[in-house]
């Protein structure tokens, strides 16, 4: 369960915000979305590898 407390003077806004972001991290979002239709693992693995060497070219790409 996300706990979010509300500081003295805080917007509600703001404390929505800090919300969302923890809910993002908990991953729950992406979990679900992935449940909804089966994958074979053999396409997962094969999209695990081609988001890598995604990051890994942008990674690259920044460092020149």
């Amino acid at each position: 369960m996300i706990i979010v407390n509300v500081k003295d003077n805080e917007s509600v806004d703001r404390a929505l915000k800090r919300f969302k972001k923890k809910f993002e991290r908990t991953g729950v979002l992406k979990e679900l979305r992935s449940r909804t239709f089966f994958e074979k693992p053999s396409v997962a693995k094969r999209k695990q590898k081609e988001r890598a060497a995604y990051k890994q070219k942008l990674f690259a790409d920044q460092n020149y």
